[in-house]
């Protein structure tokens, strides 16, 4: 049987892009998967993800990374053609499904809905590969968890492109002190970086409206 493992990373941050991915394994691969010590890439350092990357990519038959950038993701976000942030995860994870043609895929469900979610992505796919969608799935299942680093290590990746462009940013998370900074410099500049459907982006740019207002 061949399974497909599927996880995001970069779901919460007001900076740079989603990231979602999709490994192809064997139930042999799934043991190989379980005997490198892969987990969710939250419980994992920086150094030990990049370290399990390259041994992930030799174990898997095929992977399969979708980086999905700001202004998409404020499209679904701001609800354009019915969409919102959870069916763009679905849609984007059926492209990765269909491109990996798996028996069985798992997916880490980001909904409340399980059985809704996982009807959309059946709907969506239109075949009959088995859909088994959970929560925490990235750390129940080593296909997933899997998944989960390549798209961790493809986003802090992404971010650190960033970074030498346009200077230090921080993860891109709106705790991050160094996020927090950054933000509040340039959220008028590099429009394309930040995804302005954020409340965080949003308060800041009503408040230099306010104050603009006021010095009027």
């Amino acid at each position: 049987m061949l399974i497909c493992g599927i996880d995001e990373a970069g779901r919460g941050p007001v900076i740079g892009p989603l990231v979602i991915c999709g490994v192809l394994v064997d139930e042999e691969g799934e043991e190989s998967l379980k005997s490198i010590e892969v987990k969710d890439s939250k419980l994992l350092t920086p150094k030990q993800r990049e370290a399990l990357f390259s041994k992930i990519t030799k174990i898997v038959k095929k992977y399969e990374i979708i980086i999905i950038p700001p202004g998409e993701i404020d499209d679904s976000v701001r609800g354009k053609d019915g969409d919102n942030l959870n069916w763009l995860e679905a849609r984007k994870s059926v492209e990765i499904i269909k491109a990996l043609k798996p028996d069985r895929a798992i997916l880490d469900c980001p909904s409340n809905n399980i059985k809704a979610y996982g009807e959309r992505v059946h709907e969506l796919l239109k075949n009959k590969t088995e859909i088994v969608a959970e929560h925490k799935a990235d750390v129940k299942y080593p296909s997933v968890s899997a998944a989960s680093i390549l798209a961790k290590v493809t986003r802090d990746a992404e971010i650190k492109k960033l970074e030498q462009k346009y200077g230090r940013m921080g993860s891109g998370y709106p705790a991050d002190p160094a996020t927090k900074e950054f933000l509040h410099k340039n959220f008028n500049n590099h429009p394309e970086i930040f995804r302005h459907s954020w409340a965080t982006v949003k308060n800041l740019k009503k408040k230099a409206s306010q104050s603009s207002l006021s010095e009027f």
